[in-house]
């Protein structure tokens, strides 16, 4: 049974529909990339399973229990990171775990052990007696998952918690996460940093004007935005007749001509390379250079979407 669910999870305001029929499924210890342009849904969907929305219609599910109507069940089991930081300015670090760990009824030396723990596990100690509204982006970023992680949450629902960080403070954040995986958490995870997505989640989830489009594995979403291997070719000279001499050849698809060399698009169906090769040196010309076109997950994201946005 799936950690967390959703059945035709829909939201409206007025006119404007933020989700259709959304249909997730994400299995105990997946992290699970969330994907999308703004507008898309993303953060509507992570509200709704932090129990913060009510949907307009459908239904969803954390660990078997249903958002709205057992809320309180499912609030214990999971761990939310907005998009944004809420500070308590006037507190420090630590001051600010221990009123979180209180308000979860953690209390005495468990408290005192639990906040040492979730310092150390965020690599937080060092600041443990600075002010939260002194702290950098990064280490406000780094403070916000050890507030949720206080209670040893089985799911953590992460809204973009790596907006607006510089590249250290993200590779820190990446890190962590990485840790937190290890340790079993189930995360749904949304964000526009796309490589760092595909090196961190087992699965993604595309979603597109409140519509899912596609969800899997990142080698799946990569098969299928493939519609015919692209290789980059360039001869030693006589690169228009090479053009014209490829065209006519069967099995390609397309031929661009650009800065020297060429763009040549293969039919979908055609899987060994090297009649390019041989059509070329029959006809005496000079390779220079075959490479075939990466495909990865910014790839699909363009070739799966439509840049549409609500």
């Amino acid at each position: 049974m799936p950690i967390i669910e959703t059945k035709n999870l829909t939201k409206r305001y007025g006119q404007l529909l933020a989700l259709s029929n959304l249909n997730l499924a994400i299995e105990e210890g997946d992290c699970y990339g969330f994907i999308g342009p703004n507008g898309a849904g993303k953060t509507t969907t992570i509200r709704i399973l932090a129990t913060l929305l009510q949907p307009t219609w459908g239904e969803a599910r954390i660990c078997d229990y249903v958002i709205g109507y057992e809320s309180r069940k499912v609030r214990p089991l999971i761990g939310y990171v907005p998009d944004s930081f809420g500070a308590y300015e006037d507190m420090v670090v630590r001051e600010y775990l221990e009123f979180f760990a209180a308000a979860y009824d953690i209390n005495g030396k468990a408290r005192e052990q639990v906040v040492s723990d979730v310092l150390e596990l965020t690599d937080l100690v060092y600041k443990a007696d600075a002010l939260v509204n002194g702290l950098s982006r990064g280490m406000q970023q780094r403070l916000s998952l050890a507030r949720v992680l206080l209670h040893d949450p089985k799911v953590l629902l992460l809204d973009e918690p790596a907006s607006g960080l510089d590249p250290r403070a993200r590779i820190e954040i990446r890190e962590l996460l990485k840790e937190l995986k290890r340790m079993g958490k189930t995360i749904l995870i949304s964000s526009h940093i796309l490589h760092e997505l595909a090196e961190l989640c087992n699965k993604i989830g595309i979603i597109e004007q409140g519509e899912l489009i596609f969800s899997g594995t990142v080698a799946e979403a990569v098969r299928r935005s493939r519609t015919g291997t692209v290789l980059f070719v360039s001869v030693t000279d006589r690169t228009p007749e090479a053009v014209a001499v490829l065209k006519k050849t069967p099995g390609v698809k397309d031929v661009e001509h650009a800065d020297g060399s060429m763009r040549v698009t293969l039919a979908s169906e055609v899987q060994d390379i090297t009649f390019v090769v041989r059509a070329l040196l029959e006809e005496r010309f000079g390779l220079r250079e075959i490479r075939e076109e990466p495909v990865n997950l910014e790839t699909a994201f363009m070739r799966l979407t439509k840049g549409l946005v609500q």
